[in-house]
Formats: C-alpha cells, structure tokens, sequence
C-alpha cells in the first residue's frame, strides 16, 4: 500500500484552503481552535504558514498575520464541522466587538469633554480679545476649558476600568462557548 505524505494509504489528497487574517497576538489561539475543524497549517506557502502584512505607518495595533489552512476535502463530517466552524468564528467576531467595547464608550466620553473644554476655551480667548477685554468673563470661561482639558485622562482611565469589569464576564462566556464548541468539533474527527 502506498502512503501519502500525510501517512494515509492511497496516493492523493485534494484540499481546501483557508486563510484567516488576525492581529498577531491571536494567531495562535485561532491556529489551536482551527484545529479542532480539521484545518492544519499549510506550510507550503510559508515557514509556519504565518505571513506578516507589511509594516505600515502608524499605530503597530494596525499590523495583522495572514494564517493559510488546508483541510482534506473528503474530511468526514464535513457539513457539521463547517457549522461548529462558522459557530467559532461568530463566537470569535463578537469577543472582538466586546474588546472594542471597552475603550470605545470612554473614548466618545473623553473625547466629548475635550471639545466641551476648547469650545470654553475659545470663548474666554474671545473674551479676552474683545475690545474693551472682559477679564471676568475670561477667567470664568477658562476654569472649564482647563478642567475639560484635563478630566479627559481620568474619565477615560475610569471608563476603561468599569467597561472591563462589566464586559470581561461576558468574553469570558464567549470563550466558554468556543472551547465547548471546540470540543465538540474534535470528536467528529
């Protein structure tokens, strides 16, 4: 009997490929769950099957790693394997939303409160500029445009600490899933 490289008798295997874009620090937790579907890495095209974007300018969050997968055609239960995957990658999608959640509502707050600030500014530099210059009403306007310059830090700092307290139960249910669906996924295989 003759053995293909995968060490199955016969002699071909014909394949499905994936590729799944993802920041780099996820890249491994999606390779293990991946697994769990019948996909493995396809190491053809790259060393490890990872490929890394090109380095852009700009943040380095920006940054994301190419994953190839390949996964035998006539993988047995294929129809409920793809149902579990499309169900990971759902479950996936939305701890990404729920991490996103955490600094975007703080961000609109602090960023809310710094316009709130200039816009106080603007009208004691106004103030201050007209002819005759009204001092009172300079120094009255630029106490909260200082204070809406400064309390953005805080309030976001706060924000992102009470949005985390409220949202990591939440991931934490979501990975739950992904690992029961994860188990489920490997016993059809």
């Amino acid at each position: 009997m003759v053995e293909n490289r995968a060490g199955r008798p016969g002699g071909f295997i014909g394949y499905e490929y994936k590729e799944v874009t993802a920041d780099p620090g996820q890249a491994s937790f999606l390779i293990d769950g991946y697994a769990n579907f019948g996909w493995e890495i396809d190491e053809n095209v790259m060393p490890g099957g990872l490929e890394k974007y090109p380095e852009q300018t700009g943040s380095p969050h920006h940054r994301k790693t190419v994953i190839r997968f390949k996964r035998d055609r006539k993988i047995i239960n294929k129809m409920e394997l793809t149902r579990l995957q499309r169900n990971f990658d759902a479950c996936v999608s939305q701890i990404g939303q729920l991490e996103k959640e955490k600094t975007s509502g703080p961000m609109v707050t602090a960023l809310t409160v710094g316009i709130i600030g200039t816009a106080f500014m603007a009208g004691s530099t106004f103030a201050v500029t007209a002819d005759p210059p009204l001092i009172a009403l300079c120094i009255i306007l630029a106490i909260p445009g200082f204070l809406g310059w400064i309390l953005p830090y805080f309030l976001y700092r706060a924000g992102v600490r009470k949005q985390t307290e409220k949202i990591t139960p939440l991931i934490e249910e979501k990975y739950d899933e992904i690992y029961e669906i994860c188990e489920k996924g490997n016993k059809l295989l």
